[in-house]
């Protein structure tokens, strides 16, 4: 926990300042700092790269976003219509219509196959993985935390990290937090999630209060003990400044959507895009529906400002929302894409447009893809229903190839008619842009299956060239 004391109170050892744990094993975080710095100089295969895996829970239409299908039969085609992209002779589904001006600076994956038909969390937590978030296993290879910012180097971002007022994430189809087999030291960050890590990055006192930096870092709790005996003062000094300039600066602000140009968060934000009073209450996911519009844009914004601050992965999910099967619970194609598909294209473009002016799109890889597809044929209330044959799946900047359609599917849009992409060929490419993999192979301290993982698993060709 962290603690401060008043300067007129009694200087007992439990009224100390306390840079204690932030929940990393009752590690301080300068003794943390000078590890995790001490770890990055031995060589770690770590590229200087983020990945934001996007996470379109439900399980979007293959059809009515990147594949339209206008050729096939009424029932088939996309409901939406079709909307020509940058890319001569390709369309997307009608309501992207930003997307559609900057396909140049994408990827579409046309022949990915998730495999099942069931809602779960895959790619981003299966027991193929370890059964732990793609962050968790980043963090088990980099470390816990960056060793120049000291910000976790895996989050999770949940509506309620930028909107207390919304439901509180889902786990009925998996915990996105899962740690599985790589232990639960690894956990992601997941701000707005309770716990105490959030509120340790939460300075309670006014700066002013702070007194003299000396006095402050001479009470750091626990550095001595971690430290050795061997009298090298200067570091000492060097990761006593850094864990309060990170207390005091970058982590904290990094995941302060406050500190950010209120402009930019404006441009970000997708709430005016689809309000409330525009759904229609009767779905019982309508409360999905409003989280999803009022959150997703500042999700991303979010996610940026935490990879700039270097942060390796970040998972973003709204809630359940994308499950358009047109029954009690979920809207149909035609009215859920207006919820759903609005804000995302809104989103992305947004956060693509705003990547490159900040010259990050060749750190920052996006990756957004569902755990399912839905049916080629649209069922007799105007929905599609589970399918598990092809989903879509896009990916933006992080250095691989942009400006192309991989893959080809079916007439009906139902199955892969050229080689498949599978999930485990999405989770190759996702460790290949993070880790420089022949490094990884000599790299020591990295488990077996770990290491297994990462190197075995098979980016797409297309995309890393």
């Amino acid at each position: 926990m962290l603690s401060l004391h008043d300067r007129g109170a009694d200087l007992s050892r439990r009224h100390f300042l306390k840079v204690g744990t932030l929940g990393l094993g009752g590690l301080s975080l300068p003794w943390l700092l000078q590890q995790k710095a001490a770890a990055a100089a031995s060589g770690r295969p770590v590229r200087d790269k983020s990945v934001i895996f996007l996470y379109l829970h439900g399980g979007p239409s293959q059809i009515e976003t990147f594949d339209p299908k206008m050729s096939a039969p009424e029932g088939n085609r996309s409901v939406t219509g079709e909307i020509q992209t940058s890319i001569p002779g390709v369309t997307f589904g009608s309501t992207f219509e930003k997307l559609a001006r900057l396909a140049n600076k994408l990827a579409v994956v046309r022949s990915y196959v998730p495999g099942d038909a069931n809602h779960d969390i895959k790619p981003v937590v299966h027991k193929e993985f370890l059964n732990a978030n793609l962050g968790s296993i980043y963090s088990r290879v980099a470390g816990m935390n960056h060793p120049r910012t000291g910000i976790p180097t895996s989050a999770l971002l949940l509506p309620r990290a930028v909107d207390p007022s919304t439901q509180e994430g889902t786990r009925s189809f998996g915990n996105f937090a899962s740690t599985g087999l790589v232990g639960s030291n690894f956990a992601p960050f997941v701000p707005g999630g309770g716990g105490n890590l959030l509120q340790n990055m939460q300075l309670k006192l006014d700066r002013d209060r702070l007194g003299d930096r000396r006095e402050l870092l001479a009470q750091l709790d626990g550095v001595k003990r971690h430290i050795d005996q061997t009298g090298e003062m200067d570091a000492l000094d060097k990761f006593q400044s850094q864990a309060v300039d990170v207390l005091l600066g970058g982590v904290a602000n990094a995941f302060d959507l406050s500190k950010e140009d209120p402009a930019t968060v404006a441009r970000y934000d997708t709430a005016p895009l689809v309000r409330p009073d525009m759904i229609d209450k009767k779905w019982k996911n309508y409360n999905n529906y409003v989280d999803n519009a009022k959150t997703l844009g500042k999700l991303l914004l979010l996610a940026r400002r935490l990879c700039e601050a270097g942060c390796g992965f970040v998972t973003v999910t709204t809630n359940f929302v994308w499950d358009m099967h047109a029954d009690v619970n979920n809207a149909g194609v035609a009215e859920g894409m207006k919820y759903m598909g609005l804000p995302l294209d809104h989103a992305v473009s947004t956060f693509i447009e705003d990547l490159e002016a900040r010259g990050l799109d060749d750190k920052i890889c996006l990756v957004a893809t569902g755990e399912i597809g839905r049916t080629p044929k649209v069922n007799k209330n105007g929905g599609r229903d589970h399918w598990g044959n092809l989903a879509p799946l896009l990916f933006h900047g992080g250095g691989l190839r942009m400006g192309q359609v991989i893959g080809q599917s079916t007439a009906n849009g139902g199955d892969a008619a050229s080689e498949r992409v599978s999930m485990q060929n999405v989770v190759g490419t996702i460790m290949n842009t993070l880790f420089d993999v022949p490094e990884l192979r000599i790299a020591r301290g990295v488990p077996d299956d770990v290491l297994k993982l990462v190197t075995d698993s098979e980016p797409i060709r297309a995309l890393v060239g």
